[in-house]
């Protein structure tokens, strides 16, 4: 397949749970395609599929049915070992609750997938205090989750997402837990990553939040009704 400028594509993307002989469409058909270096948001009421297909381009779940490519690589029945090995070495994940682990310290935080990595100590170290630098948390090194503020937490979570230079971060509602000011600047975090070249894509309820990706696509039960591309600059500040 010939997708030389193509970071995902998916072809009649089913997904259905079966629960007690109740059979759920989550995804019903997604057709799908993101360009290496963009800023796409997913959009649509909730139980629309937005979660369903993000766990799915995470490489966290199998669909049902259909073509999923992730870098030219057709990985719909990957084995979990094999989705996992892809998904340390390409994804960064950022979640509206941060997942932070509360025992450990921002740096500790930052470095897990780095360890995950079996990177060296001295890498890990060269690493995580370039992303600290970055983001503007290195004064907050030794402090642990419950000492920092919701808009600090989520940089502490864009780092740990982003220290292992991944090709795409998949954002789940990144502010949803901040206040408006926060929420600006955790936006303005992706932007600024996404224009040094990381693709994002972002679920989000918020059409603030979306105006700072390149392309917007609307979900409804299960299936892509519309997509626009956004004219204002997606870097904005």
């Amino acid at each position: 397949m010939e997708n030389t400028g193509t970071l995902i594509q998916t072809n009649d993307l089913k997904k259905i749970y079966y629960t007690d002989e109740i059979e759920t469409t989550a995804l019903a058909g997604v057709n799908l395609e993101v360009k290496n270096g963009e800023f796409v948001a997913i959009m649509g009421p909730s139980g629309c599929g937005k979660s369903t297909l993000l766990n799915i381009l995470g490489l966290l779940d199998n669909p049902s049915h259909g073509e999923f490519y992730f870098s030219d690589q057709e990985i719909s029945q990957f084995s979990e070992r094999k989705r996992a090995d892809l998904r340390k070495e390409n994804i960064g994940f950022v979640f509206q609750s941060f997942n932070l682990i509360d025992e450990l310290t921002v740096f500790e935080n930052i470095e897990l997938p780095l360890i995950y990595l079996k990177y060296s100590a001295s890498e890990r170290k060269k690493r995580v205090e370039e992303v600290m630098e970055q983001m503007k948390i290195m004064h907050r090194r030794n402090h642990f989750p419950q000492q920092l503020s919701g808009g600090q937490q989520q940089r502490v979570a864009i780092s740990r997402a982003v220290v292992a230079k991944p090709n795409m971060i998949l954002a789940d509602e990144p502010t949803g837990n901040l206040d408006s000011a926060n929420g600006q600047e955790v936006m303005s975090l992706l932007s600024e990553l996404n224009a040094k070249g990381t693709t994002v894509i972002m679920v989000t309820h918020s059409p603030v939040d979306a105006e700072y990706a390149h392309r917007v696509i609307h979900l409804f039960d299960g299936q892509i009704v519309s997509e626009n591309i956004n004219t204002r600059d997606s870097t904005l500040v």
